[in-house]
Protein backbone atom coordinates (compact mmCIF):
# COMPACT_ATOMS: atom_id res chain seq x y z
CA UNK A 1 0.00 0.00 0.00
CA UNK A 2 1.66 3.33 -0.70
CA UNK A 3 1.57 6.43 1.42
CA UNK A 4 -0.68 9.24 0.84
CA UNK A 5 0.44 12.40 -1.35
CA UNK A 6 0.95 15.32 1.51
CA UNK A 7 -1.02 18.65 0.09
CA UNK A 8 -0.61 22.00 2.01
CA UNK A 9 -3.16 24.82 1.94
CA UNK A 10 -4.52 27.75 4.10
CA UNK A 11 -7.24 29.77 4.44
CA UNK A 12 -9.28 32.37 6.10
CA UNK A 13 -11.61 33.36 8.76
CA UNK A 14 -12.86 36.61 7.60
CA UNK A 15 -14.24 38.98 10.09
CA UNK A 16 -16.36 42.11 9.92
CA UNK A 17 -18.13 44.38 12.10
CA UNK A 18 -21.89 44.87 10.78
CA UNK A 19 -24.49 47.21 12.99
CA UNK A 20 -21.62 46.51 15.87
CA UNK A 21 -21.79 42.69 15.58
CA UNK A 22 -18.67 40.72 14.44
CA UNK A 23 -19.74 38.55 11.40
CA UNK A 24 -17.81 35.85 9.47
CA UNK A 25 -17.56 35.17 5.74
CA UNK A 26 -18.21 31.72 4.80
CA UNK A 27 -18.62 30.14 1.04
CA UNK A 28 -20.71 27.56 -0.77
CA UNK A 29 -18.78 25.46 -3.06
CA UNK A 30 -20.18 23.44 -5.93
CA UNK A 31 -21.41 20.44 -3.80
CA UNK A 32 -23.81 23.15 -1.84
CA UNK A 33 -21.41 22.65 0.85
CA UNK A 34 -20.80 25.68 3.53
CA UNK A 35 -16.95 26.34 4.42
CA UNK A 36 -14.32 28.74 4.73
CA UNK A 37 -12.28 30.57 1.87
CA UNK A 38 -8.90 28.08 1.20
CA UNK A 39 -6.81 26.63 -0.86
CA UNK A 40 -3.36 25.48 -2.10
CA UNK A 41 0.13 27.01 -1.58
CA UNK A 42 1.75 28.03 -4.60
CA UNK A 43 5.51 27.34 -5.09
CA UNK A 44 7.43 29.34 -2.42
CA UNK A 45 4.15 31.24 -0.89
CA UNK A 46 3.94 30.64 2.81
CA UNK A 47 0.88 30.48 4.56
CA UNK A 48 -0.05 33.42 5.22
CA UNK A 49 0.46 34.71 1.79
CA UNK A 50 -1.71 31.74 0.40
CA UNK A 51 -4.39 32.51 3.09
CA UNK A 52 -4.74 36.11 1.71
CA UNK A 53 -4.33 35.30 -1.97
CA UNK A 54 -6.91 32.50 -1.67
CA UNK A 55 -9.58 34.86 0.03
CA UNK A 56 -9.16 37.22 -2.85
CA UNK A 57 -8.88 35.13 -5.43
CA UNK A 58 -12.62 32.86 -4.10
CA UNK A 59 -13.96 35.91 -2.91
CA UNK A 60 -13.10 39.45 -4.32
CA UNK A 61 -11.86 40.53 -1.02
CA UNK A 62 -8.76 41.97 -0.27
CA UNK A 63 -7.82 41.21 3.54
CA UNK A 64 -6.48 44.22 5.01
CA UNK A 65 -5.02 42.23 7.64
CA UNK A 66 -4.17 38.56 8.64
CA UNK A 67 -3.72 38.00 12.47
CA UNK A 68 -3.36 35.02 14.70
CA UNK A 69 -2.82 31.62 13.33
CA UNK A 70 -5.62 29.50 14.20
CA UNK A 71 -5.05 26.12 13.61
CA UNK A 72 -4.29 23.15 11.14
CA UNK A 73 -6.90 20.50 10.14
CA UNK A 74 -6.16 17.72 7.66
CA UNK A 75 -8.29 15.45 5.85
CA UNK A 76 -8.12 12.23 3.12
CA UNK A 77 -9.83 12.19 -0.04
CA UNK A 78 -8.84 10.28 -3.37
CA UNK A 79 -7.62 11.32 -6.64
CA UNK A 80 -7.72 9.32 -9.86
CA UNK A 81 -7.15 6.42 -7.46
CA UNK A 82 -4.67 8.30 -5.54
CA UNK A 83 -5.00 9.32 -1.39
CA UNK A 84 -3.92 12.76 -0.76
CA UNK A 85 -3.49 14.03 3.04
CA UNK A 86 -4.60 17.60 2.94
CA UNK A 87 -3.24 19.73 5.38
CA UNK A 88 -5.07 23.60 5.67
CA UNK A 89 -3.37 25.92 7.92
CA UNK A 90 -5.89 28.95 9.00
CA UNK A 91 -5.57 32.51 9.60
CA UNK A 92 -7.69 35.33 11.41
CA UNK A 93 -8.46 37.99 9.04
CA UNK A 94 -10.32 41.66 8.73
CA UNK A 95 -11.35 43.06 5.67
CA UNK A 96 -13.63 45.78 7.06
CA UNK A 97 -14.65 46.93 3.55
CA UNK A 98 -15.48 45.50 -0.14
CA UNK A 99 -18.28 43.14 -1.29
CA UNK A 100 -17.58 39.41 -1.46
CA UNK A 101 -18.10 38.03 -4.70
CA UNK A 102 -18.65 34.30 -5.04
CA UNK A 103 -15.81 33.71 -7.71
CA UNK A 104 -17.62 30.72 -9.83
CA UNK A 105 -14.90 30.00 -11.73
CA UNK A 106 -12.91 28.61 -8.31
CA UNK A 107 -16.24 27.10 -7.73
CA UNK A 108 -17.46 29.15 -5.34
CA UNK A 109 -21.23 29.67 -5.53
CA UNK A 110 -21.93 32.26 -2.89
CA UNK A 111 -20.39 34.01 -0.26
CA UNK A 112 -21.94 35.49 2.84
CA UNK A 113 -21.64 37.09 5.89
CA UNK A 114 -23.36 35.72 9.30
CA UNK A 115 -22.98 36.23 12.90
CA UNK A 116 -20.56 33.81 14.40
CA UNK A 117 -23.13 31.66 16.30
CA UNK A 118 -24.98 31.24 13.42
CA UNK A 119 -22.13 30.75 10.71
CA UNK A 120 -21.20 28.37 13.13
CA UNK A 121 -24.39 26.41 12.59
CA UNK A 122 -24.35 26.96 8.85
CA UNK A 123 -20.94 25.14 8.14
CA UNK A 124 -21.10 21.78 6.70
CA UNK A 125 -17.55 20.34 7.94
CA UNK A 126 -16.97 19.60 11.63
CA UNK A 127 -13.03 20.70 11.29
CA UNK A 128 -13.82 24.11 9.56
CA UNK A 129 -16.53 24.50 12.34
CA UNK A 130 -13.70 24.09 14.83
CA UNK A 131 -11.60 27.04 13.40
CA UNK A 132 -14.71 29.00 13.70
CA UNK A 133 -15.23 28.14 17.65
CA UNK A 134 -11.54 29.13 17.88
CA UNK A 135 -11.68 31.72 16.10
CA UNK A 136 -14.51 32.86 18.74
CA UNK A 137 -12.71 31.97 21.52
CA UNK A 138 -9.23 34.20 20.56
CA UNK A 139 -11.57 37.00 19.83
CA UNK A 140 -13.13 36.16 23.28
CA UNK A 141 -9.14 36.17 25.00
CA UNK A 142 -9.00 39.66 23.17
CA UNK A 143 -12.00 41.86 24.42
Amino acid sequence: MSHPRIERSAGGVVLRRIDGEQHVLIIRDPYDNWGLPKGHLERGEDERAAARREVHEETGLAVNEVGAELGCIDWYFRVDGHSVHKFCTFFLMRAPRGDATPEVAEGITECVWLPLDQAIRRLTYDNARAMLQRAADVLQEDS
